[in-house]
């Protein structure tokens, strides 16, 4: 039997919790429990929680945010601290993270530090002035304890009690170097990252050991240091065009990411070679545009969207879970994906034309 529901509330004033559950007949708690979703709201009856939903919409009533905020101590907003916002590695992460910060219910506020290290160390200080209720914070170092919740992606914070999302970068190297060496590729050049790129020595430690490992020789004329604090493909396109003026005793190079990867094939073509015909290519991360440059980008694919997805999910549990254990690191798996940047070194290889000064 349907409870009984009293006269309609007066929608001149504003609709309390309170007068909603007096119009439902039901308690405030219920209504409540209701309205947030808390993870009682199981046992009350679907027919019971419909109801509830159907009136608060009917009526447009809207949470009182800060008693809510006082009887919590919470404002359901997150804090992402980030190196920048350019289209490539971190538009991927973001979709993950605001894919499930959508769904929970979450707002958050995004600053980019560009890798200074003043607004690394203050950014964090700054988000928890803003009362947010936890840390997310992505190829950035955590250099000192908080007093909230935090999660790092691909950040290697070393704070116990952080939760630190890391992609197998010893799988990564080998996906890439076995495919090339498998294809016939002996001379190979490699780029180290950035050094403020907190995945830079990892991947460069096992860069060392897998090439070892596989038999190819790391050749030091053939490694690139990137410098540049730069996000775009002009990370790999000077210091390409400087090396193929040195030397073009090599086949192939394993760019630092696919932001790299593609300045370096436009230095490939800027000196009258082609890629993959006369030097292959292969990117890291397989950010959206790999598959549609020209070629399209072979690279080892990191599971962003999943790993920001991950990630946001982990922080918010923390947050409504204060006192619950949570695992210091959470490992991901890459992917290697074979496109159009890599093909096989010739039997018999044609010496390469000299090359020109075109730009």
């Amino acid at each position: 039997m349907a409870a009984r529901r009293k006269q309609l509330p007066d929608t001149n004033k504003p609709i309390t919790l309170k007068v909603l559950a007096e119009y439902l007949d039901l308690s405030p708690a219920t209504v409540s429990i209701v309205l947030n979703n808390s993870p009682v709201a199981k046992s009350i009856s679907p027919e019971t929680r419909q109801r509830v939903l159907d009136a608060a919409k009917k009526f447009e009533y809207r949470p009182n945010v800060h008693a809510r905020m006082l009887r919590t101590r919470l404002t359901n907003t997150i804090g992402v601290v980030v190196p920048e916002l350019s289209e490539g590695y971190f538009t991927g992460l973001m979709l993950g993270v605001e894919e499930y910060l959508l769904q929970a219910g979450y707002l958050y506020f995004t600053v980019s530090h560009l890798c200074h290290p003043d607004l690394v160390e203050e950014y964090p200080d700054l988000l928890i002035s803003r009362a947010v209720d936890g840390l997310l914070l992505i190829n950035t170092d955590l250099r000192k304890r908080v007093p909230l919740p935090a999660v790092g992606v691909s950040s290697h914070i070393s704070i116990p009690g952080i939760t630190n999302l890391v992609l197998d970068h010893d799988r990564a190297t080998r996906l890439a170097l076995q495919h090339l060496y498998d294809l016939g590729h002996r001379r190979i050049a490699f780029m180290k990252g950035q050094a403020f790129s907190l995945d830079s020595e990892s991947r460069w430690q096992s860069i060392n050991t897998i090439a070892q490992e596989i038999g190819i020789d790391i050749i030091p004329e053939l490694c690139i240091y990137l410098e540049k604090n730069s996000w775009s493909p002009e990370l790999g396109y000077p210091p390409v065009r400087e090396l193929l003026s040195r030397t073009l005793d090599f086949t192939a190079i394993f760019c630092f990411n696919d932001t790299s990867a593609i300045g370096a094939i436009r230095a490939i073509e800027d000196v009258g070679l082609s890629c993959p015909r006369d030097i292959s290519v292969i990117g890291f991360d397989d950010i959206l545009v790999a598959e549609y440059t020209n070629p399209r980008l072979t690279t080892v694919r990191q599971p962003l969207r999943k790993m920001g997805t991950t990630a946001a999910e982990i922080l918010v549990k923390r947050i409504q879970n204060p006192d619950q254990p949570f695992s210091d690191t959470i490992w991901f798996t890459p992917e290697l994906i074979v496109r159009e940047s890599t093909a096989s070194v010739p039997l018999l290889k044609t010496p390469h034309p000299k090359p020109s000064k075109r730009r």
